[in-house]
């Protein structure tokens, strides 16, 4: 029995019972629905419906039917028939090579759209769906925390990922906009176990560099510091070389610093949201463990590796006990918690942004630089620098929805 397909296109104001119209046409005539797809900006719909229908007098019957029901609801319809060629190379194509692009930003303007999508297009690569992922912004209402993301689900070959993701850290340098690229496989579906960097990354200051100022000495361990994060000395000197220089700086002033810890924006509403939805999070720091567990506290964190200083007589000797928490441990701890929660290594994320995070951000399934060094940020899988910490959940395909409900 010979058949015909239709792509069906329906635009104009939305209202319920649309969908439920159309289709009722549809089955009146036994046609088979190959695809359907929808969207809805401003209460204006767009909806296609590609279906298969018996050549002859079906056909034409059910597309004056189409056109008339379309008519009643004042909407405009529009058929484009298919050849059986066209859409059996369209069904070749599906679950072959697909990719996450995700453009976040305070605001995002026509202009990075455009340069986003002239490079995918450029690869000769298709954009199968575009989604809002953050709320809608008011234009008279100022926004206390103004953020935007969309998500493209691309599909296509990419011969050299390294050479296209250059190009997005390009336009996201020279338009202030983050773009962050991922396939599409069921791990990015499937996260369980988020890793962040403390200092400056969970929260908004250099620990060791606060204490430093308290001891007198805050000129010299931030120039350490600074040169450590930027990758020019090791990290292990530069941690040995400044907790010499917090000798003798009393223990209560610990508890002072860690209750004023300057937590960064977007923090509590993501791992609020991680832990409702099952993650399990952890702090992994090459700075201090009381800081680290005071913040488990505060925040829900399941898990804590950070450096434990050596307390005598409630003061700091200038010392640590046990092994470093440098780049390569962070890594080992990272591996370390994914095996014992039973999650493949390709579920997990790291967060952070000094060159001593680069280790554990390059071995987790999603490696985010945030608010990171230029070196740290050219290196990362995806970086963050425009918006808060929270931007870590649209990178994993949630829309504000799915977020405003549990606040």
């Amino acid at each position: 029995m010979a058949t015909e397909i239709f792509l069906l296109n329906i635009s104009g104001q939305d209202k319920p019972g649309l969908t439920s119209s159309l289709t009722g046409v549809l089955a009146a005539y036994e046609a088979k629905i190959l695809d359907i797809g929808q969207a809805n900006i401003h209460d204006t719909l767009s909806l296609g419906i590609l279906f298969e229908i018996q050549s002859g007098k079906k056909s034409a019957a059910v597309l004056k039917d189409l056109l008339f029901k379309a008519y009643e609801l004042n909407i405009k319809a529009k058929f484009t028939p298919i050849s059986s060629d066209d859409y059996e190379h369209w069904v070749g194509l599906q679950g072959k090579n697909r990719y996450i692009v995700t453009i976040l930003g305070k605001k995002l303007a026509a202009q990075q759209i455009s340069e986003v999508t002239k490079i995918i297009s450029d690869k000769n690569l298709n954009i199968d769906s575009i989604k809002r992922l953050t709320g809608r912004l008011s234009l008279i209402k100022e926004e206390e925390y103004p953020r935007a993301s969309i998500q493209l689900s691309i599909r296509g070959k990419i011969d050299d990922k390294t050479e296209f993701t250059e190009k997005f850290m390009q336009i996201s340098s020279e338009l202030d906009v983050d773009i962050a690229f991922q396939e599409d496989n069921i791990y990015r579906r499937n996260r369980r176990l988020v890793c962040f960097d403390m200092d400056s990354t969970l929260i908004q200051t250099e620990v060791i560099d606060e204490l430093a100022e308290l001891a007198g000495v805050g000129p010299e361990v931030k120039e350490i510091t600074e040169l450590a994060m930027q990758g020019e000395i090791d990290f292990k000197e530069s941690f040995t070389r400044r907790m010499k220089l917090l000798k003798g700086l009393k223990e209560e002033v610990l508890h002072d610093v860690a209750v004023r810890l300057p937590i960064t924006k977007g923090a509590r509403r993501l791992i609020d949201t991680l832990r409702t939805y099952g993650f399990k999070t952890a702090i992994l720091s090459g700075g201090f463990s009381f800081f680290g567990e005071y913040l488990q506290k505060e925040l829900g964190i399941d898990y804590v590796y950070a450096n434990r200083l050596e307390i005598k007589d409630g003061v700091l000797t200038g010392g640590y006990i046990g092994d470093i928490v440098d780049g390569n441990k962070k890594a080992e701890y990272l591996k370390e918690i994914a095996k014992k929660e039973g999650i493949h290594i390709s579920q997990t994320i790291a967060v952070g942004d000094g060159a001593n995070d680069l280790a554990m951000l390059n071995l987790a399934g999603l490696g985010i630089a945030f608010h990171a060094k230029p070196k740290v940020k050219k290196n990362a899988q995806s970086s963050i620098s425009s918006i808060g910490l929270d931007g870590v959940l649209y990178l994993l395909g949630y829309h504000d929805r799915h977020i405003d409900l549990l606040e």
